[in-house]
């Protein structure tokens, strides 16, 4: 498995590119974002790690630049800014995941391993059902040519149920694919966010609709265009 891994923090390089390559990987390391960015491009990689806070090009920007220019490498964020906020613009720019400095390096491996079972995803530049349009690339959503305003969790389901328009989806599944397989939290919250974006899709009259299946789950409706 090989890793790009960029950070400024010399104490904190060494000590992960030592743990990461006594669990068999392979490690490159770059210190700021323009010789990251540039390593990120020229090489290949199974999953890059990225610090936010890196001279000349920040970690947002980096990834940023390599969704834009369709390299959907999976990129964890690994910083000492752990604000709700910081997370959000991490995973809003590309990131698939996010850790928190000082952090568990057995926790680091797992998050890798994971990503890496995962794969790169291509995601493709516009999805849609009936007159509603998805842009995974720039997270834009469409009803006919009039744009919608969604959060950024919003988003996350609207597009996972696009990708399986017609399939009834359990609150389970949704929860796995949208938050995470260890979420622990009210799996209610899936209603919350089918009854905004219900309401979202109605207010614009939307062909499309997310239904209730009783006793099994959602199913995103309209004819995938």
């Amino acid at each position: 498995m090989k890793v790009l891994l960029v950070d400024d923090d010399a104490k904190v390089t060494a000590a992960v590119k030592r743990g990461l390559r006594a669990e068999g990987f392979i490690v490159d390391i770059e210190s700021n974002g323009v010789d990251g960015l540039w390593r990120a491009t020229e090489c290949s990689y199974d999953v890059i790690v990225l610090d936010i806070m890196l001279p000349g090009r920040n970690g947002f920007q980096i990834c940023a630049d390599l969704r834009r220019a369709g390299d959907w490498t999976p990129i964890l964020m690994l910083t000492a800014k752990d604000g709700d906020l910081d997370e959000a613009e991490a995973l809003d720019t590309g990131a698939d995941d996010y850790l928190v400095k000082p952090f568990s390096f057995p926790v680091l491996i797992a998050r890798l391993h994971a990503l890496v079972r995962r794969g790169i995803v291509v995601k493709p530049a516009v999805v849609g059902v009936a007159d509603l349009r998805v842009d995974p690339r720039s997270r834009r959503v469409w009803v006919s040519e009039t744009e919608i305003a969604v959060a950024r969790r919003e988003f996350d389901v609207l597009f996972y149920l696009v990708q399986r328009a017609g399939q009834v989806q359990s609150k389970r599944t949704i929860l796995n694919g949208v938050w995470s397989d260890d979420f622990e939290g009210d799996p209610n919250i899936v209603e919350v966010y089918v009854a905004r974006l219900r309401r979202k899709l109605q207010k614009h009259n939307s062909v499309a609709s997310i239904d209730t299946v009783r006793g099994a789950g959602y199913r995103l409706d309209g004819g995938r265009t």
